[in-house]
Order: C-alpha cells, then structure tokens, then sequence
C-alpha cells in the first residue's frame, strides 16, 4: 500500500475519532452516556434523595425523644404512624402517576397535558385522601385496636393518630407539587420545603413534648402536633412556589373547563392499578405491624425504632427511584426506546453498588445505633438484631423501588408491579408472617428476615418483566396524534 493511501486512511481515521469524541460529547449534553447519564441523575435525584433523608431523620429525631417517655410511648407512635403510613403510601400512589404523567408530556413539550396531568390527579389524590383522614379523626381508638390488644398503647396510639390525621390534607397537596416539580426538571424547592419542615418538626417537637418556654408537657401528643405544623408548613411553602411561577410564566398551570372523560379514561387505567398496589402492599405492611403488636409490646417497640433507620438508608435510593422515573419516562415520551432501556440498566447498576455499601454500613452501625435510645435490655438486643436482618435484605428492598416502582412504572403499564407486589405481599409475605410468629414462634428478627423475602421474589419477577419490552409506552401520542 502506497504511502498516499496510507496517509488517506490515516486522515479518514483521525476524522472518525474526532467525530466520535464529538458525538460522545453531544450525548453527555444530552443527557446520554454515561457522564450525561450521572450528571441527570444527581440534578433529578439529589434534592428527592436530600428531602428523604430529613424526613427520616426527623423521624429518627422523633423516635429519640419519643424514646425517654417509655416503651408504651414509642409502641404507641409506631402504630400510629403505620396508619399514617398507610394513607400516605396511597395517596403518594397518585402522586406517582401524575410524575409518570408529567414526565412523559415534558419530554415531549406539551404543556396542556402537564397542567391536566396535575390538576385531575390532585382531585383523585384529595378524595383518596379523606378516606383516611375521617376514620383517623372519627374513631382512631379502633383503627389502633386492629394492631395491639394492649388497651393503654391503643388508647395512646388513638390520641397520637387523631392530631396526626390532620396532617393527612397538606401532606397530600405536598405530595401533588412536589410530583409535578420533579417531574418537570425543577427537584429542588421540594427538598428546600422538606429542610424547613425537618427544621419546623424538630423545633416544635421538642418545646411540645417536654414542655419548653413556657409550653406544658404533651409527651406523644407534641410529636402529634409537631408532624401537623410541619406538614402544614411545608404545604404553604411549595403552594407558594407554584403561585410564584405561575406568575412569572415559568409553569403552565389551568383549571380544567370541563371533564375530559378521555384524559381522564386514560389516568383511571394508570392509577388504578397502582392505586391498588400500594393500598395493597400498605394493607400488608399494616399486617406485619400487627403480628409485631401480637407479639408483645417489646417486639413491636423494637420494629418500630427500625423504621426511621430503614427509611433513612433507603431514602438515600428514593432519589435514584424519582430520577428513574423521570429520565426514563422523558426518553419513552420522545420514543427513544433503546436509550430508555440503557439509562435503566445504568441506574440498576447504581442501586446494586449502593446497597452493597448500605450492608455494610448498618452491620457496622447497627449496636451504636441500639445504644442512642433509653430502652430496656429486651427491646435494645432485638431492635440490634433486627438491624442485622435489615442489612441482609436491603439490596433487595433498594433494587425494587428503582425497577419496579420507577423505571417500570415510568411507562404507565402499571398492571405489572399490581402483579409483582400483590404476589410478594400475599402469596409470600404474609403467609411467612403467620407462620414465622404464630406457628414456628420465632424471635421477631427471624420473623422479620423470612417475611422480607417476598422482595426477592418481586425483584426476580420485576427482572422477567424488564426483559421484556411490555412496559414501555408512550402515554403522550394520542395527544400528539390529535394536534
């Protein structure tokens, strides 16, 4: 080969690599490759992961000072807080499918379909809503009954959860701005509000239930009225933000005329299922906290000074989970179908690494941890263990809420995680529930592990389903097609 042809293919091959690098660098400001891949995730999913993380701290802050006044106080919390945990799971339901929504007609620039998307879905969220705050304020004495045979815990859970009950219409309307924020690029007046309301919790919490400057001492009934005002605050904050920009034309938010009985066929099916899902998986949840109660007030004590822990590490994923949805669905939204796929194995492969490092984290954490409450011996050596359990099944815990509770969901075929959580609720976890402490009569922690095996099945089946190409949809082309 002569040297002239040498020297044209070496110039065709130089031109290609600077063609390439500048391809390459075309994706990363698009947001694809994996620098573009990293640099979304972090602007989507940091200030979720941020908010997540003081929610549950101040849980945790909740838990120390609910812990001085004793075993029936902290047993009393945890039952009311499984209720209040019910309500919001259900309603974040609908939030989830106005994100799944407003993801979608973001990535394809329809305004219109945003602003229907989050008013009609706040209307299904308000309604949800009252079918727990009525109850909660009405008879909560017996809603708490369901969990515990011990009188003075129900009648003390009862009280906590009427004041909490309350907080049930701002925590809604939160959970419906800050759905429609995310979703539209804008993660981080969220996690601004949720700062305040950490703040505004930890503050009032502490004068209401020691009774300081000047306040008298309303032990688990402060916690009550501390979760109300900051729940209430972080409502006026975020309702504010969005009156700000709808103002200064930064969103585009109108009151629908008339019922849309199409838009509106189209989010029944979407919200359905996932309604159903997660009132289901609560429902189950709900039943855990009951075999705990049943167990004896130290096991449910223990359970219960688990959750702000778990929720603290796997908040630290819900931001991954949010910005799955959202980068995801902005992607099936403009039919990129393979890029979708490939921004969600890059996501799962963070999840995975993450929850390796949270393992490791609570096995090493889990007695200094124990050790930061005034408990007795009992409950502190099983709450220990139980933090041991956790730390064995966390990976799957944190890899289900990103495959299946965002990036399949991302595509609005919700029937399958209805699917997936309603065979690892029922046809596994609560039989193993029964079975561990009625039958087996296991130590609360073994009964713990075995049951949360049922989030290793739903992350097997959810792996089959993502194989698959079922769950990717473009919600936004029949508006499309009518322009």
């Amino acid at each position: 080969m002569g040297g002239k042809d040498r020297t044209e293919m070496d110039g065709k091959e130089m031109d290609r690599k600077k063609a390439d690098r500048k391809e390459d660098g075309k994706k990363e400001m698009d947001g694809t490759g994996i620098q573009g891949y990293f640099r979304e995730m972090m602007e989507i999913g940091l200030p979720v992961t941020l908010q997540c993380i003081f929610q549950a701290s101040y849980g945790l802050v909740d838990q120390l000072m609910v812990g001085r006044l004793g075993t029936v106080s902290i047993a009393g919390s945890g039952l009311g807080a499984k209720f209040s945990g019910l309500a919001m799971v259900t309603v974040s339901s609908v939030a989830a499918v106005a994100s799944i929504l407003v993801a979608q007609y973001h990535g394809a620039g329809e305004e219109e379909g945003k602003s229907r998307s989050f008013f009609y879905c706040l209307y299904i969220g308000l309604l949800v809503m009252l079918l727990f705050l009525l109850p909660s304020v009405l008879v909560p004495e017996k809603i708490m009954g369901i969990y515990s045979t011990d009188l003075e815990t129900v009648a003390l859970a009862g009280k906590y959860l009427r004041i909490v009950g309350a907080s049930f219409l701002p925590m809604t309307v939160t959970l419906m701005v800050s759905a429609y924020l995310r979703s539209s690029g804008r993660s981080k007046p969220p996690m601004y509000a949720g700062l305040l309301s950490m703040g505004v919790n930890i503050f009032l919490n502490y004068i209401f239930i020691f009774g300081k400057i000047g306040m008298p001492v309303m032990g688990l009934m402060g916690a009550g009225y501390g979760t109300l005002a900051a729940r209430s605050v972080e409502c006026a904050v975020l309702v504010a933000v969005m009156v700000y920009y709808k103002r200064r034309r930064v969103v585009y938010l109108v009151l629908p005329g008339s019922l849309d009985m199409g838009f509106l066929g189209k989010i029944s099916v979407i919200v359905l299922p996932i309604l159903l899902n997660e009132f289901s998986w609560s429902i189950g949840e709900n039943i855990y906290a009951a075999v705990y109660g049943r167990m004896g007030t130290a096991a449910l004590a223990a359970t219960v000074l688990l959750n702000p822990l778990m929720g603290m590490f796997i908040g630290m994923f819900q931001g991954v989970s949010s910005a799955a949805g959202v980068m995801v669905g902005k992607r099936l939204g403009r039919n990129e179908r393979e890029e979708a796929r490939k921004v969600s194995k890059y996501l799962m492969k963070v999840g995975f690494a993450g929850s390796v490092a949270v393992a490791a984290l609570l096995f090493v954490l889990a007695g200094q941890y124990v050790r930061l409450f005034d408990i007795e011996p009992e409950v502190a050596g099983l709450a220990q263990y139980l933090v041991y359990a956790l730390a064995l099944v966390i990976f799957a815990k944190i890899l289900n809420m990103i495959l299946a509770g965002g990036i399949l969901r991302s595509g609005g075929n919700t029937k399958y995680t209805f699917a997936i959580d309603c065979i690892g609720t029922w046809v596994f976890g609560v039989p193993l529930a029964y079975l561990g402490a009625f039958v087996w009569r296991l130590p609360v922690y073994w009964v713990y592990f075995i049951l949360s095996q049922e989030e290793v099945v739903r992350l097997l089946i959810a792996g089959c389903v993502f194989g698959r190409e079922g769950w990717m949809r473009n919600l936004t082309e029949n508006s499309q097609a009518e322009k």
